[in-house]
């Protein structure tokens, strides 16, 4: 198994790739760009609120990409954690499930 770091880098080049051949798809990367920048919510908040969704959401390439950039953007473990308890408020047992493998993730973060 890759590393989780592994991993966000492999999404990253194959959904750069996409990007590249579909110019809808490199509009909305620019969407997603300028929505995740600090504005009235600093970077940090938003990338917090993006992972706890895609805890909520079921979608594992989604919680791995955003908990790789709520690190990169200064969050702290204890901030990551009460993200993800607002997940499984929100998404109950399941997002439960995707949570802890969330936290195994974090966990699994090589560079801290």
């Amino acid at each position: 198994m890759s590393s989780p770091k592994d991993a966000v880098a492999e999404k990253k080049e194959s959904v750069q790739s996409f990007a590249g051949e579909a110019s809808s798809v490199e509009s909305f990367m620019g969407f997603v760009h300028s929505a995740e920048s600090d504005g009235a919510l600093d970077t940090k908040t938003k990338e917090l609120m993006s992972l706890s969704l895609g805890v909520a959401l079921r979608c594992e390439d989604c919680i791995v990409w955003h908990l790789d950039a709520a690190l990169e953007a200064g969050a702290t473990d204890d901030e990551i954690v009460e993200a993800l308890e607002i997940a499984v408020v929100m998404g109950g047992g399941p997002a439960l499930m995707y949570a802890s493998e969330a936290y195994e993730t974090l966990l699994a973060f090589d560079d801290r």
